[in-house]
């Protein structure tokens, strides 16, 4: 009789202790995060992936993560997941802007709180998510533009540019093309003469710049929606003979090491940071909405613009 009574404790000691170990839910005594990002299209993303997960462990997060590999369906599953798992927190970044708002609503229904990191939604009701925690992707187009509008200021001359966009329908995407409109079409000099997305990789922003470089005669700039693409066309224009930096100026957005580092090659001509270590910021969010504390629904990250000389002097300390 007491050896069975020892195996009986003994088996519910264990059953405890997995159950604590698991984290789901504000009962496992710790915090769980079920996080869902887009994939692992660019340098940046791999650094924004790698601050989250190093960022969870340091703040004693348990962190259940997906990738969703560039597919809203994907996300969508992975979400449903973590409300089955009652996660006490969800954080993803929106593969596209539309279309969330179902499963958003099962998320709160499930009063699981939401944090859209880096890109946001377009949903009619705010209350569907906790606060956005990411880029003014408008600004950061705007920056592009001012320093092409600062670069031919004072010339008469037409200036061709060609355009890659990021993934069609995503947020940074919609909002890099408004902002950098809305200062170049005020300049009927500015013309964009191609413009077609890249989906944020290298090698789809070499294919579409070789496609640019043969159905058009003259690119005077190439403003492209992030590094990755921008380095990609690098490899287009070498190819076709022509100097990037020189016979084409190159804008970019995002500030990875290998953007940097062509700008000091001379290879690009400007890069408008897009801080992708968002890690320590999200996990201050998540312990706060998990306490019910109020956080404002917008958190704008602090960001800057590179020059060539720029770029040398942030070199040895990137991370990214």
């Amino acid at each position: 009789m007491f050896k069975r009574l020892v195996i009986v404790a003994s088996t519910l000691t264990f059953v405890a202790a997995t159950a604590a170990a698991c984290g789901g839910g504000s009962g496992g005594g710790g915090t769980s995060l079920g996080f869902s990002q887009v994939g692992a299209e660019s340098g940046w993303r791999t650094a924004n992936t790698q601050s989250i997960q190093d960022s969870a462990k340091d703040a004693g997060i348990n962190l259940k993560f997906a990738d969703a590999q560039q597919k809203q369906e994907n996300q969508i599953k992975a979400i449903r997941s973590f409300i089955q798992q009652k996660v006490d927190v969800i954080a993803f970044s929106p593969v596209v802007e539309s279309g969330w708002d179902t499963v958003l609503k099962e998320a709160k229904d499930a009063k699981i709180p939401v944090i859209l990191t880096d890109r946001a939604v377009d949903s009619k009701d705010p209350s569907y998510y906790a606060t956005f925690l990411g880029s003014d992707f408008v600004e950061e187009g705007r920056k592009a533009a001012q320093w092409v509008l600062d670069t031919y200021k004072g010339s008469n001359e037409t200036v061709n540019i060609a355009e890659l966009q990021g993934t069609t329908g995503s947020a940074p995407a919609i909002d890099r093309k408004k902002g950098f409109l809305d200062l170049i079409g005020a300049d009927p000099k500015f013309k964009i003469v191609a413009s077609q997305t890249g989906d944020f990789t290298r090698a789809k922003g070499k294919e579409v710049m070789q496609a640019f470089l043969a159905s058009h005669q003259k690119i005077d700039v190439l403003f492209a929606h992030n590094d990755d693409m921008a380095l990609g066309a690098i490899q287009a224009i070498e190819e076709a003979g022509l100097e990037p930096g020189k016979d084409i100026k190159i804008v970019s957005i995002d500030g990875v090491h290998d953007a940097l580092q062509a700008l000091v090659d001379g290879k690009e001509n400007y890069v408008v940071e897009c801080n992708p270590l968002l890690g320590p910021q999200l996990m201050d969010l998540v312990k706060k909405v998990k306490a019910g504390q109020p956080v404002d629904h917008r958190i704008v990250t602090t960001e800057t613009t590179f020059t060539p000389e720029q770029a040398a002097a942030a070199l040895p300390q990137r991370k990214y």
